[in-house]
């Protein structure tokens, strides 16, 4: 896995860079999607194009939780405040700042109120992608699926000036993208997508444990994986919901792991372990993998929603489009 270098150390990770003008998306498109159909750094495919770029440029992340930050964002919160946007009224208590009573409605009513405004607050959002060798299957490959994921969600963040960080992970959790904001750091982001590859086998527990370690504020944090540990992810995900984040969990699976079409004597072999095992594969081996899925995804979704985790299945055969601008935004993802 690459080292942090993405993250100079004479600059603040988390630079908004607000001193910069605006950057169109078609611009920023050019940076690291236009040209070449390769990136400079890797014999990955482009993650996106300008034309899609376009297309999620006016959406948002959507955060159900009050989300408090340490300098105002772009991001509109349920909690209330005095900002500039009139949200309701309040009785005055003594001690309330007086700059906020309605004097005219005490003039009508000969009642104090305070004017409440709904407060503008930044959000950090930690895109935690899996590239743990089972990754590397399936047509198209599960990894490169998954980094368009992270890509498109990233680049929405920083153009609503949220922090975005992406935090990849294996047997451990590896050098992030710390956070940054604004369009400006999109670039950077993506070049360090394109530099990812799979290695070492599943680990959730150690990985996740690790970054709620590491993660010490509050807000959104997005599991792009396939959950294949052998060891479960169950007590994986208590790490990331233990601090009360809120989290998204889209499972990335091929059609072949869903819909095996396998007939005959095989070997298979374990992608992460290089283990063996010869089947003779028939219909009622097929049925009862099948079965098998069916279980992997109730138990995610039963412990997904005990722990207030939203779950999302998709296959890698489900257009890229349509995973971003239809389910993702009829999940409540996206808005």
């Amino acid at each position: 896995m690459p080292e942090d270098p993405y993250v100079p150390e004479d600059k603040d990770p988390e630079d908004k860079g607000s001193e910069d003008s605006p950057v169109p998306a078609s611009d920023v498109a050019s940076a690291y999607v236009g040209g070449p159909a390769k990136s400079p750094t890797s014999d990955r495919p482009k993650l996106l194009d300008d034309e899609f770029l376009a297309k999620i440029q006016k959406l948002s992340l959507v955060s159900r939780k009050t989300i408090t930050g340490s300098i105002k964002g772009e991001r509109r919160s349920r909690k209330r405040g005095f900002s500039t946007e009139f949200a309701d009224y309040r009785d005055y208590v003594p001690g309330d700042d007086l700059r906020y009573l309605d004097w005219n409605i005490y003039g009508r009513l000969d009642r104090l109120f305070i004017k409440l405004f709904h407060e503008e607050e930044d959000l950090t959002v930690s895109i935690l992608v899996d590239v743990s060798k089972s990754m590397e299957t399936g047509a198209p490959e599960k990894l490169f699926y998954s980094l368009q994921v992270a890509a498109a969600l990233a680049y929405v963040g920083l153009v609503a000036e949220d922090r975005v960080g992406i935090y990849p992970f294996s047997d451990e959790l590896h050098a992030p993208f710390r956070p940054v904001r604004g369009k400006r750091n999109a670039p950077r982001l993506f070049n360090y997508l394109q530099t990812l590859r799979v290695g070492g086998e599943t680990n959730l527990e150690r990985s996740f444990r690790a970054f709620s370690h590491a993660f010490s504020r509050r807000g959104m944090v997005v599991v792009i994986s396939d959950l294949l540990d052998p060891t479960g992810f169950s007590d994986a995900l208590r790490h990331i919901t233990a601090r009360n984040i809120e989290t998204y969990l889209i499972h990335v699976l091929s059609p072949e792991e869903v819909n095996p079409d396998l007939v005959g004597d095989l070997r298979l072999i374990d992608c992460e372990q290089g283990t063996s095992m010869d089947v003779s594969m028939n219909q009622r081996i097929l049925a009862a993998y099948r079965k098998s899925i069916e279980d992997l995804q109730a138990s995610i979704r039963h412990n997904a929603s005990l722990r207030g985790i939203s779950p999302l299945f998709a296959t890698t055969d489900v257009s890229f489009d349509h995973l971003i601008l239809g389910y993702l935004r009829k999940r409540g993802i996206l808005g």
